[in-house]
């Protein structure tokens, strides 16, 4: 198999606070012999466990590129036990023009692991989390949010996996971060995932929606700054305290908890995230975008829970994910 081109400028097993890049050759038109340079941090100090943080894995979601610029710079070495590892923006080209995908070669970064060595700038850095990043990390982190797409109540999430031992321990740093929610989250297309990856390695993995709408607020940056704290508390890497809150523990057991539009036009929201829903509730109603008249077309739960994801422009086209409900963990 070919070799990955990316090279980090920065150590992994030194002490101290380490700031660089992941250096990818990518000759274009405006730099024949130029480098796509990605942000990275490693911050170290003896041994112990090592965490792997990520933000923009799609580039349209903002909660974790700034926690994570707050944590590479105000994480200091010596209260450490071991390695972190943080890279903000983890789809550099997607972050840079605000896109869910790249602009290069319009790849979803989480639909095309575990890449490839001598594939498209998307598919090697991919390889690079998949063959070298992953393989060094005991915990992963990565953050999500609805981009400018969909909108969330604020929730880390771990996901339902073969290995019950290992779902466990998922499960308790899911509960460790202290999202307002924490959700078992039912994947719509888990193909070619970064947590998917990560799981299959055997790694304990975390994910988030902290709130969408192409933004972030001081709310939902503040939630992802505290589960970072806390994850690494929980982790046995930072010592301390966590920063614990309320976290309601909500459930995605199966596609009925997706609500999908079958018609383009104006949404109306029926029901407002974090609200009670009930099997057979209108959750949205979809008006005609060319002529007056005409009754909307109602967008119906098909089972009971909560708001927890919904669509956020204002217009809709068939096949968008209009709702998303979760089910109140007993």
């Amino acid at each position: 198999m070919a070799k990955n081109p990316i090279t980090s400028t920065v150590p992994f097993d030194e002490d101290g606070v380490h700031h660089g890049f992941l250096r990818l050759p990518y000759s274009h038109d405006l730099s024949a012999w130029g480098s796509l340079m990605v942000p990275i941090c490693v911050i170290r100090n003896g041994d112990g466990p090592t965490a792997l943080l990520t933000g923009a894995n799609h580039g349209d979601e903002y909660e974790g590129p700034v926690a994570l610029q707050h944590t590479a710079l105000t994480l200091a070495p010596q209260t450490v036990s071991g390695r972190v590892i943080i890279v903000p923006y983890f789809n550099y080209p997607a972050f840079r023009s605000a896109t869910r995908t790249s602009p290069i070669d319009k790849a979803n970064m989480n639909r095309i692991f575990p890449g490839k060595p001598d594939g498209t700038v998307s598919e090697k850095i991919a390889h690079y989390f998949h063959e070298v990043l992953v393989p060094m990390a005991d915990v992963v982190l990565d953050f999500h949010s609805g981009g400018r797409t969909l909108d969330f109540i604020p929730f880390a999430a771990a996901h339902v996996l073969d290995d019950k031992a290992q779902q466990a321990r998922c499960e308790a740093a899911m509960e460790a971060f202290a999202a307002p929610y924490s959700t078992l989250l039912l994947e719509i297309d888990n193909v070619g995932m970064f947590d998917s990856d990560v799981e299959a390695q055997g790694k304990v993995f975390v994910s988030t929606e902290l709130g969408g709408g192409g933004t972030a607020t001081a709310r939902s940056i503040g939630i992802a700054k505290r589960g970072i704290h806390n994850l690494l508390v929980h982790s046995g890497i930072v010592a301390g305290e966590p920063e614990a809150g309320p976290s309601t523990r909500l459930d995605m057991p199966d596609m009925d908890c997706f609500v999908f539009s079958e018609n383009e036009g104006l949404i109306e929201p029926m029901i407002d995230l974090g609200e009670p829903v009930e099997a057979g509730a209108t959750v949205a109603r979809i008006w005609p975008m060319d002529r007056t008249g005409l009754a909307p077309v109602v967008c119906l739960a098909k089972t009971d829970g909560i708001l927890a994801g919904r669509h956020f422009p204002g217009l809709v086209t068939g096949g968008d994910c209009v709702a998303m409900i979760a089910k109140i963990a007993e």
